[in-house]
Order: C-alpha cells, then sequence, then structure tokens
C-alpha cells in the first residue's frame, strides 16, 4: 500500500509539516509495510513561509514594517541562498492573525506593511519576488502595497488617499513612481482563492464580513474595488473583474497584477509542479489531505480542491482529516472525497480540537484507515 500525504495546516492549531510528522508516524504503528510520503502543504495563506523554507532551504529575513492598523512591528520573509529570490507571506504584515477580535475593521486596514517588506527584498538585492498573499485583514485592492512601493491615489481635488478600503471609492487618479524601483523586477503572486475582484462573489461580498465588515462596509468596498477597476482601465487600459485570483485578499491579487505587473497562480499549483506532486499522486493508493475546515471554499483554488482534481485523474482514493467540516459525507463524496474523519468528533468541541491536535490525530488515521 502506498500512502501519500499532503495537508494544509489547521489554521490556528498546527502547521502542515507537524501534521505529517504525527499522520507518519501513526501510519507506521498501523501498517509497518505500507510505503509512505509526506509533502506538507499551502496555498500562499499563513504557513507559505515555513513551508517554502521546507522545500528550498532559504534563510529567514526579518524587516521592520507596519501591521494592518499601521502600527510598527518586526516581521520574517525567505530569502534565496544567493539573495536573488525573496518569498514573502502577506500575512506576517497584513494579516488578519495579527489584530484582536476588536480591531477588524477592512475600511481602516492596509496592505502597506506587506509593501514595506517586497520593499526590503529590492533593497537587499532580490529580483525575483514571490508573494503569497492568503490570511490578509485587508481589502484595500493592494493599494496599500503599491502606495508603500512609490504609487499615489488621489482624489478628485488631487489629494493623496490614505491607502485603505475606505478610500476605494474616492480614487479618480493614480501617479505612477518617481523611481524605476521596480523595473527589473519580477513578481509572481501565490493565490489560495479563485473570486473575481467585485461583484456578489467577489472579494468584498464574501470575506469583509470575516474581516470585520458590517452589511453597509461589504456594499461600500463592493463599489470602490469596482471604482477602482475603473480607474485601472483608465490608466492601464484594461479591466481585472474576473481575471483569476483577481478578488484574492481582498482585491490584493488584482492590484498585484496591474500595480506590479504580477504572474498569478494558485499556490498550490506553485507548490506541487515545485515537489512534481502530480507524479506521485499517480504512484500512490491513497492521499491523506486535510485543513482546519472543511467546506465548500475548500473546493475553489485550495490544497484540497487540487489534490481531488489530481486524485480523480489518477484513480486515487482522497482521504480527509480534518479539524471540522460543515458539509455531509454525501456531499463530500461528489466532490470527490472518499472518506473524511473530523477531530472535533473525538474532541468533542471545536475549541478543545484546535487546543490539542495531537491528541486526537492518531484517533482519527486509525478511524480512517
Amino acid at each position: 500500500m502506498k500512502i501519500l500525504i499532503a495537508p494544509d495546516k489547521f489554521k490556528g492549531s498546527i502547521d502542515s509539516i507537524t501534521l505529517c510528522k504525527l499522520i507518519q508516524q501513526e501510519i507506521a504503528t498501523l501498517y509497518p509495510d505500507a510505503e509512505v510520503e509526506s509533502y506538507p502543504m499551502a496555498d500562499g495563506g499563513d504557513g507559505y513561509s515555513s513551508i517554502i523554507k521546507h522545500y528550498f532551504g532559504t534563510k529567514d529575513a526579518q524587516a521592520l514594517t507596519v501591521d494592518p492598523l499601521m502600527r510598527q512591528i518586526k516581521a520574517s520573509y525567505q530569502i534565496s541562498a544567493d539573495g536573488s529570490a525573496a518569498y514573502i507571506e502577506m500575512a506576517a504584515a497584513s494579516g488578519l492573525a495579527l489584530l484582536a477580535d476588536h480591531e477588524r475593521n477592512p475600511m481602516k486596514t492596509s496592505s502597506y506593511g506587506t509593501g514595506l517588506l517586497i520593499l526590503d527584498a529590492i533593497n537587499r538585492g532580490a529580483k525575483e519576488i514571490y508573494l503569497g498573499i492568503g490570511g490578509s485583514a485587508t481589502n484595500d485592492g493592494g493599494i496599500g502595497m503599491a502606495d508603500a512601493l512609490g504609487y499615489m491615489f488621489l482624489d478628485k481635488n488631487g489629494d493623496p488617499l490614505e491607502p485603505c478600503g475606505e478610500s476605494l471609492s474616492s480614487i479618480t487618479e493614480i501617479v505612477m513612481p518617481e523611481t524605476d524601483l521596480l523595473e527589473d523586477i519580477h513578481f509572481t503572486v501565490s493565490y489560495d482563492v479563485n473570486n473575481p475582484f467585485f461583484g456578489l462573489d467577489g472579494a468584498a461580498h464574501v470575506y469583509a464580513p470575516q474581516k470585520g465588515a458590517n452589511a453597509a462596509q461589504v456594499d461600500e468596498l463592493d463599489e470602490g474595488l469596482k471604482n477602482l477597476d475603473a480607474v485601472f482601465m483608465k490608466y492601464f487600459g484594461r479591466s481585472i473583474e474576473v481575471a483569476p485570483g483577481a478578488g484574492a485578499a481582498g482585491g490584493m491579487g488584482g492590484g498585484c497584477d496591474v500595480l506590479l505587473g504580477a504572474r498569478l497562480i494558485p499556490g498550490i499549483d506553485h507548490l506541487m509542479e515545485s515537489v512534481s506532486l502530480d507524479d506521485k499522486i499517480a504512484a500512490a493508493d491513497i492521499i491523506i489531505t486535510g485543513e482546519g475546515r472543511l467546506d465548500e471554499q475548500s473546493f475553489q483554488g485550495k490544497v484540497i480542491g487540487k489534490l481531488v482534481d489530481h486524485a480523480r485523474t489518477h484513480g486515487t482514493k482522497v482521504y480527509a482529516i480534518c479539524g471540522e467540516t460543515t458539509m455531509n459525507i454525501k456531499d463530500l463524496n461528489a466532490m470527490g472525497v472518499d472518506r473524511v474523519v473530523t477531530l472535533k468528533e473525538f474532541a468533542g468541541s471545536s475549541a478543545e480540537s484546535m487546543a490539542n491536535p495531537d491528541k486526537f490525530l492518531c484517533l482519527a488515521v486509525k478511524k480512517i484507515l
């Protein structure tokens, strides 16, 4: 029996590298003769940097930056041994996890801190910038990031706007950077969701509520992204309304596309290609994957959805271990997941399963196998 272990992290609970080790240990106890390989995964969100370091042997770089509310912090990113490539996790400077629940407000939060990390990497000599954009606290269309790199966004009176979500509707003019800082810098952006830039399925309507927006603010943010797209059309001659990945991270994907000339790719695709995971899926009998919360969004460009697509091609079974799920087994079977086990069913509550995942993982592995 050949088993491939390839989970995402359980957000707020356990990272995917540790998860792989624990699952593999339990399989070794149950089936000593099984051939087992582990490939911890990430989709561009929280944990992106640690996975990059795991596979590519990068080194830590630390920089002064600001959090989503513009408070000074230190944040780390990864840089290649020769210094030519930098791998930046947006969540490190602009992530939702950096804010207390009562501080969440995508009208006020900004991606400016991520721009400062990019600036630091360029100043260190990096020519290739890889940016993972999941887990953000922002809905600013990337204008905060761009502001840190020399862009300015003006209102109808020609006055500079604060680079945050509430300014989007007021932008009428874009002032390009005065320096050639971004020339010859190649950007690749790894996104974790495939929503459009604006609209009912867009960045604001789908994700701004979990970032602290009320219904009126969601509408305002959506109109703001629509306005920003119109301004992009005016200055750059193209709309990104339905460009793949444009709505990721509160429109950060679309902003990077236009303002940085970035290549946008699903984060999991980049990782799978780098480790030739499709070949390993083809050779396996079973994939054990998982994430903290398994729901419909798991199948929209995230780790589980991508693995299911590849497994279907090769006839490989997909077993999912997750913290909890909102889906029934019939629907999961229809999506391509053959078996599912949650830690919550052993722990009795989401809080307990998140606090002590290692305590319940061995039980979950036994049950699913």
